[in-house]
């Protein structure tokens, strides 16, 4: 079958027979030419050609901008407006240097921040000199970990000055993989035999819907919203539908996506063709974080082994590399960039279950929603709707960071506290800190104290309190921290983070970030700024930018006085 994006024409349709401008050079050219190979010059790749320019070189200099142009049919403009707008493409203007040859980025995220990573910068410059670039970077999806650095590729976990000049001394700059269920030891343990009876004719879709709606299993990306639901309204949508899978898990706090996927990818995959059954689609895109370069291996390499040897007949499946821009998480803006654009979210209505990817109705799922896709069928809806605390129903992947012993990817009950959460999961506090604040859904979930620490974890329970779980990401602060900063790191973030799009989250965040610096807080302005943003914003980094504002405010006025 011809993929369907393919049939749909999302070039330029020959209207021009080359780009206006700079002259090409040859050299540059020519370099292009071979790194693109036989590949298709489809404006949709863009961003994975500009991958190979940035892998082979280090960067992406302007004659090759203009040569990609070229190349592609684009205008130089489009190029460099997608290059400039994501982290990880160093772009050399004419007459600039390149940077030097290798990178060591230093997540300062919260978690990270709260790990000593502002330490771990300042004597990482001055151990590795002039040679090395040292820059700060957004969350890595390593809060477990804190503080990361990361050399080229490689991430070195609890990060020191010591190891990561080892690992820059042996020139450890790839990722490893490390040990997980591969593709033959997962067909051994029964994978894909439900994957197999659908495609088979031995399942009902209806049947299947019905499971994924009585389990009461919600999207597990943030938004909660039912996975059973989408699937029928997809579904009811006229073909051709397609699937975008969002593995850009970049909220601060949040690495459960990597945690299983470096564990049991299959468990996935076969949950997406599950899923692509039901629903009917014809193609499939998984949109995976540049961070993760040890998961993007570990898929490479399984997807190919899955192709290689199917145990069922497989929809064209595409694996897509983000860039470095938080923005994608957002549905809309991973979709522009699996489009080869700057990922800037769209206004809805429609919704992408009715418009989506080049235009089609589409099925968009974070990856553990897929991941539990299986285990549902297999045990049945009634196994995982019998989990939960407090009233609620299902399991939940916390991921724990912050001031806890045992930090990391903890399978609890919905519903749960953070109380028993810590106390129960995570082995309690760190030896002298004492439990006084958590942030109960990464950095756009807000910030709760201590003494409201039996509020039952899961969606919906948290709204009341200006809050919610998002995608489960808890970070414990302790005694020893102050809830306003960690309030300004999570604005900083978002004022780095934001894409620009819309003036509220623009100027908001970066005016709000200006405000939260002074030691006395301007609370009549700075709740104005946040009914602006929320009000106004386009998509939900800006609507939910405000949360740790009114949250100090609210909870920790003692801090801002």
């Amino acid at each position: 079958m011809e993929p369907v994006a393919i049939k749909k024409e999302r070039g330029n349709g020959g209207r021009r027979g080359k780009p206006k401008g700079r002259v090409v050079e040859p050299g540059a050219l020519g370099e292009v030419q071979a790194l693109l190979g036989d590949e298709p010059r489809r404006r949709d790749l863009l961003i994975e050609h500009l991958h190979k320019i940035q892998d082979k070189f280090g960067h992406i200099s302007a004659a090759h901008i203009a040569a990609l142009a070229r190349e592609m049919k684009l205008a130089m403009t489009e190029v460099f407006e997608v290059a400039s707008f994501y982290h990880h493409f160093d772009i050399v203007k004419e007459n600039e240097s390149p940077p030097p040859a290798l990178t060591v980025r230093v997540c300062d995220s919260l978690s990270c921040e709260l790990g000593g990573a502002g330490e771990l910068m300042m004597g990482l410059k001055r151990a590795l000199g002039d040679g090395v670039r040292v820059i700060p970077a957004p969350c890595v999806g390593r809060c477990e970990q804190a503080p990361v650095a990361v050399v080229g590729q490689n991430p070195v976990a609890n990060a020191s000055v010591a190891s990561v000049q080892a690992q820059v001394a042996a020139n450890k700059t790839r990722c490893a993989t490390g040990a997980y269920t591969g593709y033959a030891a997962y067909r051994n343990k029964g994978g894909y035999k439900i994957a197999a009876e659908c495609l088979a004719g031995k399942r009902d879709a209806e049947d299947l819907i019905k499971a994924m709606e009585h389990s009461g299993l919600r999207g597990l990306g943030g938004a909660g919203f039912p996975a059973g639901r989408k699937w029928r309204i997809v579904r009811g949508e006229k073909g051709p539908r397609v699937m975008a899978i969002n593995i850009d898990e970049g909220e601060p706090g949040t690495f459960k996506d990597r945690y299983y996927l470096e564990r049991n990818p299959h468990r996935f995959l076969e949950g997406m063709l599950i899923a692509a059954w039901t629903v009917q689609i014809s193609e499939v895109y998984i949109y995976l974080r540049d961070e993760y370069a040890g998961v993007r291996a570990i898929l490479e390499k399984e997807l190919k082994a899955l192709q290689k040897n199917p145990p069922c007949p497989l929809p064209p499946i595409f694996l897509r590399r983000g860039a470095g821009a938080y923005i994608c998480g957002e549905e809309s803006a991973m979709i522009e960039s699996i489009e080869g654009r700057r990922g800037m979210p769209r206004l809805r209505p429609p919704y992408v279950a009715q418009v989506g990817l080049f235009g089609y109705p589409t099925l968009e799922h974070n990856m553990e929603t897929l991941y539990w896709v299986r285990d549902i069928l297999e045990k049945g809806a009634e196994w995982f709707a019998s989990n939960g605390r407090n009233g609620r129903k299902g399991l939940r992947s916390f991921s724990v960071s912050g001031r806890v012993r045992k930090p990391g990817v903890h399978l609890a009950p919905a519903g749960i506290t953070v109380k028993e959460l810590i106390a129960e999961y995570c082995g309690g506090m760190l030896p002298g800190h004492n439990f006084y604040a958590y942030l109960p859904g990464g950095a756009s979930g807000g910030i709760l104290p201590a003494t409201m620490g039996d509020i039952p974890l899961d969606f919906d329970t948290l709204n009341q309190y200006g809050c919610f779980i998002g995608s489960a990401a808890v970070i414990i602060l302790s005694d020893q921290d102050k809830a306003s900063a960690a309030a300004r790191n999570i604005m900083k973030f978002f004022a780095e983070e934001s894409c620009g799009q819309c003036t509220p989250c623009r100027v908001g965040t970066a005016k709000a970030l200006n405000l939260m610096n002074k030691s006395t807080w301007d609370q009549g302005l700075l709740e104005e700024l946040s009914g602006a943003m929320a009000d106004a914003s386009i998509c939900g980094l800006g609507q939910a930018a405000p949360n740790p504002i009114r949250c100090v405010m609210k909870y920790f006025p003692k801090e801002i006085q």
